[in-house]
């Protein structure tokens, strides 16, 4: 199944502009923002009914999944809802009716705040309380972020895990609520494409590991030659034992996609999958998959286990970080760890005194080999898995959130 096409590559000036070393682009940019994007109002005006949802809604991300759950799921308790695209700083369709008072939720971390908030007209940022929804991955938070506090009113984390860490991180008096709001997957829930293993190239009789993660979130976050080593070590060459890994944006990152590529070259039973799919198709790859594996480090949430849960796969994972807002050990198999210091080679999932997980790689195999080789099992742990999910990842929590707004009735 690996992709006969080139993974797309960069713009040019994307290229150069990456050339310059990963924290001095990442201060510039967020420095030069913060001087030119509009700011709220010191002190929001009472809410008015209805939602402005802004964010990377063109893009695969898991913000910009995010934003469109929101928009969908805040419609549906009958709020009128405008919705904005930050993708691209001309982009059409901006809601030009969108009345005074009317919150926006604004689905960008707070390092690349102020730049999302350049993407919108001055009267979508003044005369309305502006909501940041917030995801971060390590228990401690960078100085960075500073930067996209004067930027909003209040913080959606979608963990409790990431919002502990807010919490914790924010100078005394800054007067900023951190809510808990877990992304509302389960209203509605995951619905796939109608293709079959024949569409993906995968065999009916094998017993399918399936790893899916962006190298734009992480490479060494997501851990995915863990996953590999894992797998190999539960079932070496066998043909009847596939482990696909299903990787986004390879073109964002061609070195370690590379290096990736090389790690797996000489397994026959490791496939790669670097297609941008259709999020229905998506679905659909993981609903052929027998077992969903995440050896990650670290998540704020965890949207690709959520997922794989929802449509009723056994999901193997690091019990550890926002992932565990919505398993325990009934309903994933879950893999230990050691805490230890944060490293990332791109500076980003770093912060003084940060810690992640290693995940215990020979537990891992055992769970692997202990779910492919019983069928029952899987059946049992996905039923479970996807009853939990139902249960916690629901419309509630957004239902709250915009109750203490009062935006809906209590």
């Amino acid at each position: 199944m690996s992709n006969p096409e080139s993974p797309p590559s960069l713009h040019p000036l994307h290229r150069l502009w990456r050339l310059l070393p990963a924290r001095g682009r990442r201060a510039l940019l967020a420095r030069g923002t913060a001087l030119l994007a509009p700011r709220p109002d010191h002190a929001p005006p009472p809410p008015r009914a209805g939602m402005v949802v802004g964010g990377e809604l063109a893009r695969a991300s898991g913000l910009g999944e995010a934003a469109r759950l929101m928009a969908r799921v805040i419609a549906g308790f009958g709020l009128a809802t405008w919705q904005v695209d930050t993708s691209n700083r001309f982009s059409a369709g901006l809601p030009d009716d969108a009345p005074v008072g009317v919150p926006l939720l604004l689905h960008a971390n707070a390092p690349v705040l102020p730049w999302a908030l350049l993407h919108l007209p001055r009267r979508l940022v003044r005369g309305r309380r502006v909501i940041g929804y917030w995801a971060w991955e390590l228990p401690m938070v960078p100085g960075s972020w500073r930067i996209g506090l004067g930027f909003v009113h209040e913080i959606w984390a979608p963990s409790r895990f990431t919002a502990d860490a807010l919490r914790g991180w924010l100078p005394a008096g800054s007067g900023i609520l951190v809510r808990t709001v877990p992304i509302p997957i389960a209203a509605p829930p995951p619905e796939p494409a109608l293709l079959d293993r024949a569409a993906f190239g995968l065999p009916e009789a094998a017993v399918i590991v399936l790893v899916s993660f962006s190298l734009a979130s992480s490479n060494v976050r997501k851990n995915p030659l863990g996953a590999v080593r894992a797998f190999r070590t539960a079932f070496g060459d066998r043909a009847d034992r596939i482990l696909v890994l299903k990787m986004g944006n390879p073109g964002h990152f061609p070195a370690e996609f590379a290096a990736l590529r090389d790690a797996v070259s000489g397994y026959s039973n490791v496939r790669l999958e670097t297609r941008t799919l259709p999020r229905a198709d998506n679905h659909a790859l993981t609903a052929c998959a027998d077992i969903v594996l995440s050896l990650h480090r670290s998540e704020g949430f965890g949207l690709v286990p959520a997922e794989a849960m929802l449509l009723g796969r056994p999901v193997v994972a690091t019990g550890w970080s926002g992932n565990m807002d919505f398993m325990d050990a009934d309903s994933a198999a879950l893999i230990g760890y050691r805490l230890v210091a944060a490293r990332d080679p791109r500076g980003v999932f770093e912060a003084p005194g940060a810690v992640w997980a290693e995940p215990d790689l020979a537990e891992a195999a055992a769970a692997l080999r202990g779910l492919a080789d019983d069928p029952a099992a899987r059946a049992t742990l996905g039923a479970r898995g996807q009853a939990l999910a139902r249960q916690r990842l629901g419309a509630g929590p957004l239902a709250a959130a915009l109750r203490a707004l009062g935006l809906v009735a209590p």
